[in-house]
């Protein structure tokens, strides 16, 4: 996956040297230059036209360009509000599991309660790491979060789903 992505940036990134070596304002300017002298109005206007085509389709070409790389970042990037929202469910989570090992552990006595209380403590140490400032400075450091985690939890969940469905018809 990151080869694609590493690929799909080299290329935009050649894109871009190209359009930047054409050097557009040269050549328009020795254009302009070329018909100062210019009398027939319909060369002039059919040479404006060609200066002025040539212009729309680089800046299109730009355009192209700086959308694909918005989308690369924006591919790799977590949002501030996708992190606020991952820590809320992350935190209703550890709630829940929390609650959880507290009732076994009520059932087991006094020593599983103070188990359940270290890992209560501990699952909300990670909680905790789960914040804008912390993710984000991971990620200005270069960590991919999905790709980290969403990649190998996608694989995981395909294998699962295949594995499930091969038990459900070797049972039948």
């Amino acid at each position: 996956m990151e080869q694609l992505t590493n690929e799909n940036l080299a290329t935009m990134a050649m894109s871009l040297a190209n359009l930047a070596v054409k050097g557009t304002a040269s050549a328009v300017n020795k254009k302009i230059k070329a018909i100062r002298e210019e009398k027939n109005i319909d060369n002039l206007r059919a040479t404006y036209d060609e200066i002025t085509n040539e212009i729309l389709l680089e800046r299109e070409e730009a355009v192209r360009i700086a959308q694909a790389y918005k989308s690369e970042i924006d591919r790799i990037q977590i949002k501030d509000e996708d992190i606020e929202h991952l820590h809320k469910t992350v935190e209703k989570i550890l709630e829940i599991i929390n609650k959880s090992q507290m009732k076994e552990a009520e059932k087991e006595g006094e020593e599983a309660i103070q188990k359940a209380r270290e890992t209560a403590e501990s699952l909300n140490q990670i909680k905790d790491l789960i914040s804008v400032d912390t993710l984000k400075t991971m990620q200005l450091l270069g960590f991919n979060y999905k790709a980290a985690i969403g990649d190998p939890l996608t694989q995981l969940c395909a294998l699962s789903i295949l594995n499930w469905g091969s038990s459900n018809n070797i049972e039948q």
